[in-house]
């Protein structure tokens, strides 16, 4: 029991903000955590606010829950104890990114036999993105999460301009 909270201290005091106790009541850097959980719906909203500016059905409410989900998930072993690395944490990792695979399948559907296209593919492809967001929201750098919410918002940006200028040949 002693190696699992030693691993937990050693895990949170790492985090910005982590090595200092709380006047509030948390335990010892687990403000830092909750910090991060508010930076993963941030990253979610962002990200589902250029949904939702495309007209998709998965817009802000549902990336940011996405993103602070998967967040939730990856945050629980931290604050059980479990120590960074752990085959626990790797295992929740791997759940969140198949669970939200089910997820993302809704958002895919195939238009009509005449037009044959697929559609919503970008749209699940975006909540896989957010869902790897919270991830890296709790275990990453703040300037990881920064760095990747740009990228998913520029490839979400840029990706339908290149589509347009240079359609596919029929």
């Amino acid at each position: 029991m002693q190696d699992r909270l030693s691993g937990r201290r050693e895990f949170l005091s790492s985090l910005p903000g982590g090595s200092h106790g709380s006047r509030i009541g948390f335990h010892e850097g687990e403000l830092a955590i909750y910090l991060r959980l508010v930076i993963a719906a941030l990253a979610g909203a962002a990200v589902g606010w250029n949904r939702f500016r495309a007209g998709k059905s998965a817009g802000v409410g549902t990336h940011s829950l996405v993103a602070l989900g998967s967040a939730v998930f990856v945050a629980i072993p931290v604050l059980t104890g479990a120590p960074p690395g752990s085959d626990g944490a790797s295992r929740v990792i791997q759940g969140v990114a198949a669970g939200i695979g089910f997820l993302g399948a809704g958002e895919i559907f195939r238009g009509s036999s005449t037009d044959g296209w697929v559609h919503g593919l970008t749209s699940a492809a975006a909540l896989w993105a957010t869902a790897a967001l919270g991830i890296l929201a709790v275990y990453g750098s703040g300037i990881a999460i920064v760095a990747a919410t740009a990228l998913v918002l520029g490839i979400l940006y840029f990706a339908p301009c290149l589509e347009q200028k240079w359609p596919p040949k029929k």
